[in-house]
């Protein structure tokens, strides 16, 4: 509006009730403040609030606004932020968030608050404490009737919320969203940051023995000259506490990259001689009856090629553990759906050991297996 049409508004009788023309004030006359610019709704995790419900409150933070100026203006406060529904703010990609005004204060009186579409429009909802919706403002009503004043001041509840989705993170992320609140009378605006921080759920994996697997001492007759010789299999025990029910898979990495006597991703290296001949391989074979989790009656392994975008159809099939397919476990069979969420999981682990055929190593020395590798989780 200019400030031609401003004065014959002003100088020309109207037969509109309640109607209060827009005064603008310099910025020099006015201040506009938050109490906080950023609200922070800190480190999120499963084990926090483990529930299953499909949307999670991350918690309300409040701030205070206050608008003063040296002479009456209009009063009227706009919120300038992405929606996501009719009465909800967008938070990052699987969030919201809502603002909710209450205790306003005119010039000293406590005033009802008017939600306005836009500016100098009438309220289409007028309350003590109302839902700051996307598009819209709010402006101090009295009667009825959006007032101007020189101070306006109210408290604000944000209120936000995350899909059980987002809390499903690999990673440490933060999330971020920002608004800005206008005083569109005042010519001043400023600006406030959600922010909120997601981690995995924790999960320690253990094994038995201190994960050494001991083949004892073997002579070079208990060794074949032309074939491969297969040790005795041995066995650790896994398991895996999570400190809350998380999605997660396993995979194995060869500390001993490159040894392996055949190339494959589920085979690992057992070092080499002191002229560098490859000593064999082993590998980590998993069998799902023996592996327990929480209050399951039964589980199965379910493994992926794909990084965890596609899972195998669930089963009772043992399978080795590899180096880049993940591998899981339900307790349903037949699903492609992938893991389930589990707190304590134990299973054995199966070490098959294989030696190079003894003419292609140097035995006029002890040699030692050497292999070693790490478990690692996945979350999902």
């Amino acid at each position: 509006m200019n400030l031609s049409r401003y004065l014959l508004l002003t100088l020309t009788p109207l037969a509109l009730s309640g109607f209060t023309p827009l005064v603008l004030a310099s910025n020099d006359d006015c201040q506009f403040n938050l109490s906080q610019p950023v609200l922070d709704y800190g480190l999120m995790n499963r084990a926090i609030h483990p529930d299953s419900a499909p949307q999670r409150q991350l918690g309300m933070r409040q701030l205070s606004l206050t608008l003063s100026c040296t002479q009456p203006i209009d009063m009227s406060l706009f919120y300038r932020a992405m929606a996501a529904t009719a009465e909800r703010f967008h938070f990052a990609e699987r969030g919201s968030y809502q603002v909710r005004i209450r205790d306003a204060v005119l010039d000293g009186q406590s005033v009802e608050i008017g939600l306005v579409a836009g500016a100098g429009q009438p309220p289409t909802k007028t309350a003590s404490t109302l839902i700051w919706r996307p598009e819209h403002g709010v402006v101090p009503v009295q009667a009825g009737v959006p007032v101007q004043g020189r101070s306006f001041s109210a408290q604000l509840e944000l209120t936000a919320w995350v899909q059980e989705q987002g809390m499903q993170v690999r990673d440490a992320v933060t999330w971020e969203a920002s608004g800005a609140f206008d005083a569109i009378g005042a010519g001043r605006s400023r600006e406030a940051t959600l922010r909120a921080r997601f981690a995995p759920g924790a999960c320690e994996p253990m094994l038995s023995n201190g994960g050494v697997v001991d083949f004892g001492t073997l002579s070079k007759n208990q060794l074949d000259t032309e074939k491969s010789t297969r040790l005795p299999p041995k066995s650790l025990t896994l398991t895996v506490a999570c400190d809350a029910p998380t999605s997660f898979a396993l995979i194995m990495q060869d500390n001993r990259s490159g040894s392996a006597t055949v190339t494959s991703d589920i085979y690992y290296g057992l070092g080499t001689d002191s002229r560098q001949n490859r000593i064999g391989l082993y590998s980590l074979n998993v069998d799902p009856a023996d592996a327990s989790a929480d209050g399951f009656a039964r589980l199965y392994r379910t493994d992926s090629t794909t990084g965890g975008v596609a899972w195998s159809t669930a089963s009772a099939n043992p399978i080795p553990l590899g180096k880049t397919s993940y591998l899981g476990f339900t307790d349903s069979p037949g699903s492609n759906a992938g893991p389930v969420l589990i707190q304590n999981l134990s299973t054995t682990l199966t070490v098959d050991a294989v030696i190079a055929p003894t003419n292609h190593l140097d035995l006029s020395s002890a040699i030692d297996l050497d292999g070693a590798g790490t478990i690692e989780i996945i979350y999902l």
